[in-house]
């Protein structure tokens, strides 16, 4: 696989004008899943395809930059001995340009619907390969392939098997056997995301290639790096797993961190760290929400507000404690600037906050309880974020031309079936998945 993604930038970089370069594009998270099949898809039309002319490239979509966020990914591929350099990531190549040159084609992996700044690219979408619900119309000239698998990893794999079987190795296997476990949660029942398809290709995996780590090893490891953020700045931590909503002038900002409050707040510099982050990005204030388990693996929520602004700051706050479904209780705060709670609630998710958060800015608007100037808190620097796109009355939500990198799948703070603990395994949930398989599945599983 090192060789044909070397190729594959070799390609890109002299810029041969009579090559075609086909890509195959995760979606705009790039986790594990996304990274992994755009990879193991890529090598599998370099082994089988009969256009010689063609370079087959996977393509990480996002900037090289976001990629220390992905502790998963990152892991898995020191794990592998996979080198990093050797990937192309999406401010590395230019595919609007070689559309305009008629030399792009497309395999999409893990989403079916391209954004909306790339949609230009619709014509050249050759091939789908997803485990969401699909959203893209039929048009002539693109195989769909979609099936609601717990990983889209899978239905990579499975195709491998079907027409190439032979380029299975050791380190292939391996990327496709811990993306799966990861995607279905350790392939526990209880979680919901299992199907029979994932439990077939994970036996054969495993079945074919010995030295593979055992689920519970990988799944607990990949787990760990999924949410570490030992190493990384505040302004990684908080850019993370970041959503925003707006409405009228203002934008607040809602962050996921994997710390205790109590250790992220003992920054010495956290109150400049969250001025700096909110005047870049044009943020009137950041909503800080945090989770963590003790050794029991129970979750602990807590919740920070962030404003330059006393009056926005008071009205988020104030929004917030009287909402009955997270049951805030005032923490101690390094700075007056930071309002810092502890959270009842420990099963109340982001998803929980942002309907609170939206729901203030509308009634904002319709009463111009939050028509407040800012300007004066932030000083002269607020410039360079009034020089951001203006958001409009009718647009409250979150926004999208700010580019953020969307969410991790499984964010413990978006709500997934992590929120409450891994499931436990047992050997009756095992047994009620193998006998809701069919007999047919179960003996090309033995």
């Amino acid at each position: 696989m090192e060789a044909m993604l070397r190729e594959g930038r070799a390609a890109l970089e002299c810029g041969r004008d009579a090559s075609g370069v086909h890509v195959v594009l995760g979606n705009q998270a790039c986790d594990l899943d996304s990274m992994v099949s755009a990879i193991a898809f890529a090598y599998f039309l370099t082994k089988t395809s009969l256009e010689q002319k063609t370079a087959f490239i996977p393509v990480l979509n996002i900037a090289q930059s976001e990629f220390p966020l992905r502790g998963e990914c990152t892991f898995l591929l020191r794990e592998s001995r996979f080198p990093k350099d050797v990937l192309i990531f999406r401010d590395e190549i230019d595919l609007h340009g070689l559309h305009r040159e008629g030399r792009l084609s497309l395999t999409l992996v893990d989403h079916n619907v391209l954004s909306r700044g790339d949609a230009a690219l619709e014509n050249v979408v050759t091939e789908v390969i997803d485990h969401h619900p699909l959203e893209r119309p039929s048009t002539p000239g693109c195989v769909v392939t979609s099936e609601p698998v717990g990983s889209c990893t899978t239905l990579v794999m499975e195709r491998i098997v079907q027409r190439a079987p032979n380029i299975l190795d050791e380190q292939l296997a391996f990327l496709l056997h811990s993306t799966i476990v990861l995607d279905c949660i350790n392939m526990a029942p209880a979680a919901g995301k299992v199907t029979p398809k994932d439990w077939e290709y994970v036996a054969l995996l495993e079945s074919r290639f010995y030295h593979l780590s055992p689920r519970a090893t990988i799944f607990d490891a990949l787990q760990k790096a999924k949410f570490d953020v030992s190493g990384l700045t505040t302004e990684q931590m908080l850019r993370k797993d970041l959503k925003v909503v707006f409405g009228g002038d203002l934008r607040l900002a809602i962050s996921a961190v994997y710390l205790m409050l109590e250790d992220f707040l003992a920054h010495p510099s956290v109150k400049e760290d969250l001025e700096e982050f909110c005047l870049i990005r044009g943020y009137d204030a950041l909503v800080t929400m945090t989770i963590s388990f003790d050794e029991k693996q129970q979750p602990s929520r807590q919740l920070a507000v962030y404003s330059p602004s006393n009056h926005l700051r008071d009205l988020v706050c104030n929004t917030l404690e009287k909402s009955p479904v997270l049951q805030l209780l005032p923490m101690h705060s390094p700075s007056s600037e930071i309002s810092a709670y502890s959270q009842g609630n420990s099963l109340a998710s982001r998803k929980k906050v942002l309907p609170i958060i939206e729901s203030l800015l509308k009634a904002g608007e319709a009463e111009g309880a939050v028509a407040i100037d800012t300007h004066q808190e932030w000083g002269e620097n607020r410039t360079s974020a009034d020089a951001l796109p203006p958001c409009h009355p009718e647009d409250i939500g979150q926004d999208e031309d700010l580019q953020l990198p969307p969410t991790p799948m499984n964010s413990l703070v978006e709500g997934c079936p992590l929120d409450i603990g891994l499931p436990k395994l047992t050997p009756e949930a095992i047994l009620e998945k193998f006998s809701s398989m069919p007999a047919e599945e179960l003996s090309d599983t033995a």
